[in-house]
C-alpha cells in the first residue's frame, strides 16, 4: 500500500481547520512528519518525503547510478538537480547541484522505486554525467559503474545519448572517453 503524503493546505481543506488537523493528529489518523508534511503513516520513507518537498528537482549522480541499479553503494545523501538560478535547498539529507537551464532536462525521466514516482535522470544522460565527473569520483566507484555500462551496453539508445552529448559542452571528450572506456 502506498501512503499518502500531504501538505498543510490539503489538510486544511480535508479537515476544514487547523483544530481538526490536531485532532487528527492526536487520534494517530495523521502524522506530522515535518514542517508542512503529513502523513497517514507514522514513518514514511525518507525516499518518499524528499521526493513529495522537492518536486521539481531530479535525482542525478550517486543516486541515480544507485537507483538505475549501476552500484551497490547507497549514497548518503539524496542528490538532486536544480536549475542554476533555483533556490538553494538546506537540508543536511540532499546534496544539490546546480545545472545550465539549457542542459537541465535534457534526460529527465520517471521511475517507480518501490511504489514511489520519482524524477530521474535516464541511464544515457547519467553516461554523460559520469563521464564529465569522473575526476571528482573515487577511482574504484567509477570504474564499477563503468563495468555496470558495458554489461548494459545493449539496454542504452546510443542516438539518444549523441544527441544528449552534442548539446553539452566538451561534447567531443565526452564522446572520446566513452568510446574508450565503455565501447
Amino acid at each position: 500500500m502506498i501512503h499518502l503524503l500531504k501538505t498543510y493546505e490539503e489538510c486544511i481543506a480535508e479537515f476544514g481547520s487547523n483544530h481538526y488537523l490536531d485532532k487528527a493528529i492526536e487520534s494517530g489518523r495523521l502524522f506530522k512528519i515535518e514542517k508542512g508534511i503529513y502523513s497517514d503513516e507514522q514513518l514514511p520513507s525518507q525516499l518518499s518525503v524528499v521526493v513529495f518537498k522537492y518536486p521539481n528537482t531530479i535525482m542525478t549522480m550517486e543516486s541515480a547510478f544507485y537507483y538505475h541499479g549501476l552500484t551497490d553503494s547507497i549514497p548518503d545523501e539524496y542528490v538532486l538537480c536544480t536549475e542554476r538560478n533555483g533556490t538553494k535547498i538546506k537540508d543536511i539529507r540532499i546534496k544539490q547541484i546546480f545545472c545550465q537551464k539549457k542542459l537541465f532536462l535534457i534526460g529527465k525521466s520517471k521511475m517507480e522505486y518501490q511504489g514511489i514516482k520519482l524524477n530521474i535522470y535516464d541511464r544515457e544522460r547519467m553516461l554523460i554525467e559520469l563521464v564529465r565527473n569522473r575526476e571528482k569520483l573515487p577511482y574504484d566507484y567509477y570504474k564499477e559503474i563503468i563495468r555496470s555500462y558495458r554489461d548494459k551496453l545493449f539496454d542504452l539508445d546510443i542516438e539518444k545519448m549523441q544527441e544528449y552529448i552534442r548539446q553539452f559542452p566538451g561534447s567531443k571528450t565526452i564522446n572520446e572517453v566513452i568510446a574508450r572506456e565503455v565501447f
